[in-house]
C-alpha cells in the first residue's frame, strides 16, 4: 500500500499520477457537499484504479450518499442506496468502510466485503471527557427507529435511556412528539445517526427542556446540516451539538459556535491499516484506536 496525492480530477477526466499496478488502493470520498459530482469522481477513480491493474480497490466512504432512501416507502420512489452499492461494484470496488449506515442491511444490497465502523466508542470518550455530571444523564433518542443505538450507549454508561416518538405528516416536517421516559433534573443526550434540516432534534431539546431537564446536548454522526439547520442549532437550547468529522464541518462551525467535532481519522486510519494487513476489525467496533 502506498500513499499518494497525485491523483487529480479535471474536466477533462480522472489521472492517476503514479502506477498502482498490483497495489493495494484506498480511495476516501464522503458523500456530501456535490455529492453527485463526488460521487461520480469517486466511481471514476475506482474505475481507473481497477484497469491500471491495481490488485485491490477499497472505497472508504465515511458518510455513505443516499443512505436514507434504502427502502420504497411510498409508491414510485427509487431505492437510490442500493443503486449507489450497484455502481460501487459495477465500477470495480473490492471493498467498502463506512461509518454509522443509516440502516446496517444497506450492508446487503453488496455482494463485495462492507465494514460498517461505529462512531460509538468515540462518543463514549467524549461524553466522560466533556460532560462533568454524566453519571447523572439520559441518553434520548429523537425517534423509535433510534432506540437500539440509544441503548447501547446507555449500557455502556450504565445510566438510563428515553425516545421521542414523531408523527410526521411529509419529510422533513414533524407534527408531533411524545416523550417516552423521565428527564426531570438530568442532563439529556440526544443521539441520532445524522442531522439534516435539524428540525426533529431542536424540537427534541424543547421537548426535552419542558419535561424538565437541566441542560440538553445533541451528538450526531453525520452532520448534514442544510437549509436552516444553522439558524436553527443557534436558536436552540443546545449546550453543544456534537458531530463527527465524516463530512467537513470548518464553514458550519464559523457560524455556530455550539458545534463541536469528534476526530474519527484515527479511525478510519486503523480500519485501513487493518484491512491491508489482514487483521480484525472488530476491534474498532467497541474500541478508540490509541
Amino acid at each position: 500500500m502506498s500513499i499518494s496525492k497525485t491523483s487529480k480530477c479535471t474536466k477533462r477526466g480522472v489521472e492517476i499520477g503514479e502506477s498502482v499496478r498490483g497495489e493495494d488502493v484506498y480511495i476516501i470520498q464522503s458523500g456530501c457537499g456535490e455529492i453527485n459530482d463526488n460521487l461520480m469522481e469517486l466511481l471514476i477513480m475506482i474505475n481507473a484504479c481497477k484497469i491500471a491493474s491495481s490488485s485491490r480497490v477499497t472505497a472508504v466512504i465515511p458518510c455513505f450518499p443516499y443512505a436514507r432512501q434504502d427502502k420504497k416507502d411510498k409508491s414510485r420512489a427509487p431505492i437510490s442506496a442500493k443503486l449507489v452499492a450497484n455502481m460501487l461494484s459495477v465500477a470495480g470496488a473490492d471493498h467498502i468502510i463506512t461509518m454509522d449506515l443509516h440502516a446496517s442491511q444497506i450492508q446487503g444490497f453488496f455482494d463485495i466485503p462492507v465494514d460498517n465502523l461505529y462512531a460509538e466508542p468515540a462518543v463514549l470518550q467524549w461524553i466522560r471527557e466533556n460532560i462533568t455530571d454524566w453519571k447523572n444523564c439520559i441518553i434520548v433518542s429523537p425517534d423509535a427507529g433510534g432506540a437500539k443505538r440509544v441503548t447501547s450507549i446507555a449500557d455502556r454508561l450504565n445510566v438510563e435511556f428515553a425516545l421521542i416518538h414523531k408523527e410526521r405528516k411529509k419529510a422533513n416536517e414533524v407534527d408531533r412528539m411524545v416523550l417516552v421516559g423521565d428527564v426531570k433534573d438530568r442532563v439529556a443526550i440526544l443521539v441520532d445517526d445524522m442531522a439534516d434540516t435539524c428540525g426533529t432534534i431542536c424540537h427534541a431539546a424543547d421537548k426535552l427542556l419542558s419535561a424538565g431537564a437541566t441542560k440538553v446536548y445533541a451528538i450526531l454522526t453525520h452532520g448534514i446540516f442544510s437549509g436552516p439547520a444553522i439558524s436553527r442549532i443557534n436558536n436552540a437550547a443546545f449546550e453543544a451539538v456534537v458531530v463527527t468529522n465524516t463530512i467537513p464541518q470548518e464553514d458550519k462551525m464559523k457560524h455556530c459556535s455550539k458545534i463541536q467535532v469528534i476526530d474519527i481519522s484515527m479511525i478510519l486510519a486503523e480500519a485501513i491499516r487493518r484491512t491491508h494487513n489482514g487483521e480484525s476489525v472488530s476491534y474498532l467496533f467497541s474500541h478508540v484506536p490509541l
